[in-house]
């Protein structure tokens, strides 16, 4: 049977369902982007706190933008907004349907019901989740980039936007006009300091509009910060099939790891659920937390992907099998990365380190080493290149992370040491893959990506350790060097 409201009762014993009254729930959220993260993240902490007995005005009404936003309304619309969520412990799969979603709206050129759903006073959060790329920071300066296509479209018809942040202007607006109080703006993206980059990207877009209205909402609007953690494999014929062996008809199952972390500033002048009461963390130090997991968590998966990337290692658990892939994460951690992340209020950065390494591991997760690959031209700037620059500044050498840089370099060049071809996986693959292709020769031109590496090829210790290493990469092999790493012959 589909997965509805009529047939949770016909659920196996084992599968959790939502322990309150769905009809009771009124919108109070509006989010964009209703994937497999925001379904086993922000969906799951509301589903808690609704079986709890509270904040039953704070349900989530789903939205979208994109294409893929239109068939997953068609998909969980079909399913009355229930979502199976799959957790996957080693050794044990435990299952549950959420049901925090009580709607979905309509997905439409120039985002009419978007803007009227987000304007209507019964809303106090839009939040967001439209991956680390969907916010036009324009590589070069790492700021808000008034001068891509789709916001100049939106500039130019401030009625019929086409992005998400078009919409919340043009909802800004409406609200403002009718005396209306303004919605806080929660982003729930793993992008550094996320709330100062989705406000960048409202009040640059509004100022391009209006300069009366950009200032408004500069003064208005909140955007609180926040880091959100939950590893979430993408939904393939695996996960649709544990889905079917736990008794469970749903088109869109999400699998997950047990883990999940949130952390948030409490600046919500509309007001907010009470999600403290179901494990969210309220900080001012947000940022430390963040830094903590993107120099860690971020850093790691990337630390791992492309060595294992190029030795043909299909799964992240399996990398983790991998002796040098396991050494190799764990040298650079804790050498090169632990010692330049500040301290994080009741956190032991080696007991965290240690948690990453265990979920890291966990086979029940499947999690691919493709994913982990993927943009890493968006990725390396933002978890990568951030800790060279500070291990940099404290007088230390990273040589751990310039051979990454070679690994990722290698990886671009687009085959495996085995001659398999990779698929692109980087929205600028072509490019990455011709400045590979020269960079064998001349390792200089992979530096010279100032959008990724910023000055950091100009560094004479910087250019020369990599030059090097991709060299030795080339010559040798990806295995012979990262033991030489290991064994400080490096």
């Amino acid at each position: 049977m589909t997965l509805s409201n009529a047939t949770l009762s016909a659920l196996p014993a084992t599968v959790a369902r939502p322990g309150y009254d769905r009809a009771a729930l009124t919108p109070g959220i509006v989010h964009v982007g209703c994937g497999n993260f925001h379904r086993a993240h922000m969906a799951v902490y509301l589903d808690d706190l609704f079986a709890l007995g509270e904040g039953q005005g704070w349900a989530i009404l789903g939205a979208g933008v994109r294409e893929g936003d239109a068939r997953m309304r068609e998909v969980l619309a079909a399913q009355e907004y229930l979502s199976s969520v799959i957790e996957l412990a080693p050794g044990a799969h435990s299952a549950r349907v959420i049901g925090a979603m009580t709607g979905f709206v309509p997905v439409e050129p120039g985002n009419p019901s978007l803007i009227a759903a987000m304007a209507d006073q019964a809303i106090r959060i839009v939040s967001l989740t439209v991956t680390e790329g969907g916010y036009y920071i324009d590589p070069k300066t790492g700021t808000f980039s008034p001068d891509h296509p789709d916001i100049l479209h939106d500039a130019a018809n401030p009625g019929r936007p086409g992005t998400v942040f078009g919409a919340i202007v043009a909802a800004l607006r409406e609200r403002r006009a009718a005396g209306v109080p303004a919605f806080t703006v929660m982003c729930c993206d793993n992008v550094p300091h996320n709330g100062h980059v989705t406000r960048d990207a409202v009040v640059g877009l509004a100022q391009l509009q209006d300069a009366e209205l950009a200032g408004w909402i500069a003064d208005t609007v909140a955007f609180p910060n926040s880091m959100v953690d939950r590893i979430t494999p993408a939904t393939g014929p695996r996960e649709r099939e544990m889905a079917a062996r736990l008794g469970l008809n749903d088109a869109a199952p999400v699998t997950c790891e047990p883990f999940r972390q949130w952390v948030m500033e409490d600046n919500f002048p509309a007001g907010r659920p009470a999600l403290e009461k179901v494990g969210v963390t309220f900080t001012p130090h947000v940022d430390r937390f963040e830094t903590m997991k993107i120099r860690i968590l971020n850093g790691g998966h990337a630390i791992i992907a492309y060595p294992a990337g190029l030795m043909d290692i299909q799964f992240v658990h399996e990398a983790m099998e991998e002796p040098l892939v396991s050494a190799f994460l764990s040298r650079i951690l804790s050498t090169e990365v632990i010692p330049v992340v500040p301290p994080v209020p009741g956190q032991d950065l080696a007991e965290y380190k240690a948690l990453i390494v265990e979920r890291f591991a966990n086979p029940e997760v499947a999690d691919t080493v493709r994913r982990l690959c993927l943009d890493g031209s968006n990725r390396q700037p933002k978890f990568i290149i951030p800790t060279i620059r500070d291990v940099l500044a404290a007088g230390a050498e990273p040589t751990g992370l310039i051979l990454l840089s070679a690994l990722w370099c290698r990886y671009c060049a687009g085959t495996t040491e085995s001659g398999a071809v990779i698929a692109p996986n980087d929205p600028n693959w072509e490019m990455l893959t011709a400045r590979a292709a020269r960079a064998r020769d001349e390792p200089a031109e992979w530096l010279a990506m100032r959008e990724v590496y910023g000055d950091l090829g100009e560094i004479p210790a910087v250019a020369d350790s990599f030059a090097t290493l991709l060299r030795a990469v080339w010559a040798e092999g990806c295995r012979p060097v990262m033991q030489r790493y290991l064994a400080g012959a490096l």
